[in-house]
């Protein structure tokens, strides 16, 4: 485990992180956390299978990536580490991959020895930053020298876009995090939605925002417009479960309203 950092780990107040880390089924989270998760899950039960929908997506996207050749990854909105991350799937892949990770919540650089044990090959590298402030993230991640702009990188947003309301200007986020990266480059997306059941979505969002969490679900064509200007690889922006599923990756049998999340991987032009 890392050296516990003097900052404030935010004990009194919950962290979508850690909630996500709770409907995972994990044990890295606060009694505020736990009880901020339990009342989602009362008003929509499916909330653990969409954690866990997203992160088989995660698993496929990375694998994917890796077999087309990517050798680097940025991965913004990390969260609570939970076995196997994005490193250990793309480094199986191919040894020498390299990936830096970035969140703002403190207790993930409590934990970031665990997103750091890569290969001899690879390398891995962790950022605290907000990924509401793209420039700072993107400074960030070049003063860690890990990755080189010059070369094809992978930009993951893995349920991470959903905390970010429209006030806050999610498109052209995105837009800046994608401005250096070159052709060849690629994003992969994923992003709750509620589109197949309404009102228990609203009423998720409700309960985050009156935790002190912003949050905004939005519709297949709104999550779409993240992807202008790039190409959608097959089978493009659909339901997570069915992007290129893999045997073994999830419950044989999903409704639309139970997975909730939309996915796709596209490619900088």
């Amino acid at each position: 485990m890392g050296e516990q950092p003097s900052t404030d780990l935010g004990q009194d107040r919950a962290h979508s992180a850690r909630m996500y880390d709770y409907y995972l089924g994990g044990t890295t989270n606060y009694a505020v956390d736990r009880e901020a998760a339990r009342a989602v899950i009362e008003v929509f039960p499916a909330i653990e299978t969409v954690a866990r929908v997203n992160r088989a997506y995660m698993h496929r996207a990375a694998r994917y990536l890796a077999q087309q050749g990517v050798r680097q990854f940025l991965d913004v909105g990390t969260g609570i580490p939970t076995t196997p991350n994005l490193h250990n799937v793309v480094q199986d892949v191919a040894a020498d991959c390299r990936v830096v990770y970035v969140d703002n919540d403190p207790i993930v650089l409590v934990y970031a020895d665990e997103l750091l044990d890569g290969t001899s090959e690879g390398r891995t590298a962790y950022v605290q930053a907000d990924a509401t402030e793209p420039d700072d993230v993107i400074a960030a991640v070049v003063e860690k020298d890990v990755l080189d702009f010059n070369q094809p990188i992978a930009l993951s947003l893995h349920a991470l876009l959903h905390f970010v309301p429209d006030d806050r200007r999610p498109r052209e986020l995105v837009a800046r995090l994608l401005e250096p990266l070159v052709s060849g480059s690629y994003l992969s997306l994923s992003h709750c939605t509620g589109d197949y059941a309404p009102e228990a979505w609203q009423a998720i969002i409700d309960t985050y925002i009156q935790r002190g969490t912003p949050a905004q679900v939005r519709n297949r064509a709104e999550v779409e417009r993240f992807f202008t200007g790039l190409d959608l690889v097959d089978p493009g922006l659909v339901l997570a479960h069915q992007w290129r599923p893999e045997p073994g990756s999830g419950p044989a049998v999903l409704t639309e309203r139970q997975v909730s999340l939309y996915a796709g991987v596209a490619r900088k032009r």
